[in-house]
């Protein structure tokens, strides 16, 4: 498992995936918000999810932080027929307000996935709970958008936000993960969990449950804790590699 971690865990993984959108930013606003969108949209091929990407931060003008703050009304018209999967315009346009309405009070997205909560054990779970009722707290959130945003409350793997997260928190000297955020601590981050991932976890015998759920992110995040207590998720790199780029039965 080290020697995948190190294998994947190169400069090389990033053109191919998603964590290359935030890559093309420096301002750390930037990289956070288009960091949320890519791992929102990272479900399906890579090369869309990419994409799809890089066409919404081209429609916010390359500055994704500058847009969200200072739009008019008139400029959200461009968004009226974006698309990607079952994310659509009505979804967009309250990402959109959400964070206008988040960064005209934070410096950062990060205060957003904090808990007052601090119990060791239950602090991710009560950091995505805590952004999932932050999220939406606005009036009028459409129902239809909470699909895009997950929560362990209802038992959700939480996948893409905790891909998020690692990419926002991890920090080495590799140069994929951002490591921008200091709050949250490497340790206490839940390894994101896909058919992939908990395929090849199931053949090393990281998890038992049948189900692809919060649950079992947590029990396979447990089983990495017993190889790195202090960064358990860089095992991610090497369960995703065996998954998707050699195909590990």
């Amino acid at each position: 498992m080290e020697r995948k971690v190190q294998q994947y865990n190169q400069p090389s993984f990033i053109t191919d995936d998603p964590v290359s959108v935030p890559h093309r930013f420096h301002k750390k606003q930037d990289i956070e918000i288009a960091g949320l969108f890519s791992s929102v949209f990272a479900w399906g091929n890579r090369k869309t999810i990419i994409r799809k990407s890089s066409e919404l931060m081209y429609a916010m003008d390359n500055s994704p932080h500058e847009f969200i703050i200072c739009h008019k009304e008139k400029d959200l018209k461009r968004f009226l027929e974006f698309k990607h999967r079952t994310f659509n315009a009505t979804d967009l346009l309250y990402f959109i307000r959400f964070l206008r309405s988040h960064y005209q009070k934070h410096e950062s997205l990060e205060t957003a996935f904090l808990s007052p909560q601090s119990i060791k054990a239950d602090r991710m779970k009560n950091g995505l709970s805590a952004f999932y009722n932050r999220f939406f707290s606005l009036e009028g959130a459409p129902r239809r958008t909470q699909k895009h945003i997950s929560t362990p409350e209802k038992n959700a793997a939480c996948k893409r936000l905790n891909m998020y997260l690692r990419w926002m928190v991890r920090r080495d000297d590799h140069g994929v993960d951002f490591g921008l955020w200091k709050k949250i601590s490497p340790a206490d981050l839940i390894c994101p969990v896909d058919l992939h991932v908990s395929r090849v976890a199931r053949h090393f015998g990281l998890i038992s449950r049948k189900q692809t759920d919060w649950t079992t992110a947590i029990e396979l995040t447990e089983a990495l804790r017993e190889m790195d207590s202090n960064d358990p998720v860089k095992f991610d790199f090497a369960l995703f590699g065996l998954g998707v780029f050699e195909k590990y039965q």
